[in-house]
């Protein structure tokens, strides 16, 4: 999958099927408007995080992660427009004719029905189906168990701790992704060694508690929290134990896919109580993940 900002591409011949998007998290909605389409156009950074920074939701994927679930629906380029104040005030019309027109050659655009864009939100599908320059795909709101699927409501679902329930509305697992830090090395001495991601707060993440989760594609176990029967002040870490595993890890980006979750963020009155907690823990992990798999 090709990424590349708008600036670096041009038209080609034949044009371009193009999905308009946001799509952070690229959920079961979003893959039904890329479905199709050979270019994804989406927004970096999130343009809420430009024009209401105190609203601006906490983010699903990064590029690289929105990459790679739009190729899972065929599409082979992710095209970004970096979003900033002056772009925000390029009108409707002048989106489409110089982004969608002039500088990509769009042959067909596909938008879910609620996709808004240009000056003041004043863009919207009608629009662009009324464009005839290029034919217009607009997909309707997609529902799951009598919930319209969005964003937001995978983040809900993603900070309260139920991942699987995430899962189901993104059609992948919610996968955080973070470089393994230096730690206390805490969790070798109890026998459950970890590397340890200090998570970036503009990412969303779990709910603080136990989780199992694949690593790399490996089993793991992963705790989410501050580690209160410790009280070291250390702030909110992702310490992910992978099963059966003894390498060094320091330095590596970690893919880490949630795949349920175990139990919430306790405090045990000694290491003893934690340290049979968390065998406890790697072993449903070990058997969830088996059975999932």
């Amino acid at each position: 999958m090709k990424i590349a900002s708008l600036q670096e591409t041009a038209p080609r011949a034949g044009g371009r099927a193009i999905a308009l998007g946001v799509f952070d998290g690229v959920h079961l909605g979003h893959r039904r408007v890329i479905d199709g389409a050979d270019s994804v156009l989406t927004f970096e950074p999130h343009p809420m995080s430009v024009l209401a920074p105190e609203r601006a939701p906490l983010l699903l994927t990064g590029l690289e992660r929105k990459a790679e679930l739009a190729a899972e629906v065929g599409a082979q380029e992710l095209i970004v427009i970096p979003f900033d104040r002056a772009f925000s005030q390029l009108s409707a019309q002048e989106f489409i004719d110089q982004v969608l027109i002039e500088r990509l050659g769009a042959a067909s655009v596909a938008v879910g029905e609620n996709f808004r864009f240009g000056h003041g939100a004043k863009g919207d599908a009608p629009m662009l189906a009324a464009d005839p320059r290029f034919a217009v795909a607009v997909h309707p709101l997609l529902a799951l168990d009598g919930q319209v699927i969005s964003s937001t409501r995978v983040r809900e679902l993603i900070a309260g701790g139920d991942v699987a329930g995430a899962a189901r509305l993104l059609g992948d697992t919610f996968q955080l992704r973070g470089t393994v830090v230096e730690g206390d090395r805490r969790g070798r001495e109890l026998g459950f060694p970890t590397a340890n991601i200090v998570p970036d707060p503009g990412y969303a993440r779990p709910a603080h508690g136990v989780y199992a989760a694949l690593c790399d594609g490996r089993p793991a176990a992963v705790n989410i929290g501050v580690r209160p029967t410790f009280d070291d002040a250390q702030g909110e870490l992702v310490e992910v134990h992978v099963l059966d595993f003894d390498g060094d890890l320091y330095g590596r980006e970690l893919h880490v896919d949630f795949v349920e979750r175990l139990r919430g963020e306790e405090r045990f009155d000694d290491v003893a109580q934690l340290v049979e907690q968390m065998e406890q823990d790697v072993a449903q992990a070990a058997s969830l993940l088996q059975t999932a798999g």
